[in-house]
């Protein structure tokens, strides 16, 4: 029984500290007004590891937080280890929070963060499929990552692949056009008194075309937060372009739910891992 239970420990030990494995982005940081050193912990950013041996596929994984901070917890760490239960490779962005004082144009900030995950992922493993799953204003940054992965904010001389071969956004912020966007996400990411030209680059609605990814959306329709435009608008895109995609809709659950959705007991990542297996 002993022996039972140290084997136990050490499988639980080996599981829950694949989550301290992390890795630097950067050797050196770009777009930065600052030093590594200068900047603090808190913006650099760093991609946490959840390798599984033998996997086949890969998941991106990107939380919210609005663009004032990254919930990395509840939509990080524990969707890593449910893509882990199901085969599937798993990699946590703790991205860097647009702000004036640590970069030289905060608006591209986290999407440079985001396409050198892809690109670091690519440099260091060999998987069939790498997708890319967000949040929220995570989602707003993967969207952004699934159509403007041919616009590199980073080097990329080795030509590495950044675009995600499929896209999952949950209760993503799409749009920045006044009525529909999340306030508080838009003004973080852009600023004040953004352009015409920085709106619609960041409309992913407006951006989609025959290159993006296959989509898998999810969203309540109660929620205030980011209303069900957003996604009714890029699921409305994806249809013009011709590119598979698939809406789950809750009746309520309103904002921020993570994986579970308190109000239901249908579980989205389940018709998630079904939709993926049906994907090309």
């Amino acid at each position: 029984m002993k022996l039972i239970y140290t084997v136990l420990f050490v499988v639980l030990l080996n599981y829950y500290t694949l989550a301290q494995e992390k890795a630097a982005l950067y050797a050196e940081i770009p777009n930065a007004t600052k030093s590594a050193e200068a900047l603090g912990q808190e913006n650099i950013p760093m991609l946490y590891l959840y390798d599984v041996k033998g996997a086949k596929d890969a998941v991106l994984i990107i939380p919210g937080g609005g663009y004032q901070h990254v919930a990395i917890n509840h939509e990080g760490h524990e969707v890593a280890k449910e893509f882990n239960e199901h085969g599937y490779s798993a990699f946590v962005l703790y991205y860097r929070l647009p702000k004036e004082e640590t970069m030289l144009d905060r608006k591209i900030g986290p999407l440079q963060d985001a396409q050198r995950a892809m690109q670091y992922i690519g440099e260091h493993y060999q998987f069939n499929k790498v997708g890319v799953l967000g949040f929220s204003a995570g989602g707003h940054l993967a969207a952004s990552l699934s159509n403007h992965f041919d616009d590199l904010k980073i080097d990329n001389k080795a030509a590495v692949k950044i675009r995600p071969d499929f896209s999952v956004l949950v209760y993503p912020v799409i749009s920045m056009e006044e009525g529909i966007t999340h306030q508080g996400s838009k003004k973080n990411l852009l600023g004040e008194n953004p352009s015409a030209a920085d709106e619609a680059y960041f409309s992913l609605e407006k951006q989609v075309f025959k290159k993006t990814p296959p989509t898998f959306l999810v969203h309540a329709e109660d929620d205030n937060a980011v209303i069900l435009a957003n996604t009714q608008r890029y699921k409305a895109a994806l249809d013009k372009a011709k590119v598979p995609g698939a809406v789950f809709l809750y009746q309520a659950g309103g904002h921020g739910f993570g994986l579970l959705n308190k109000t239901d007991e249908r579980k989205w990542s389940a018709e998630m891992f079904n939709w993926l297996k049906k994907i090309k």
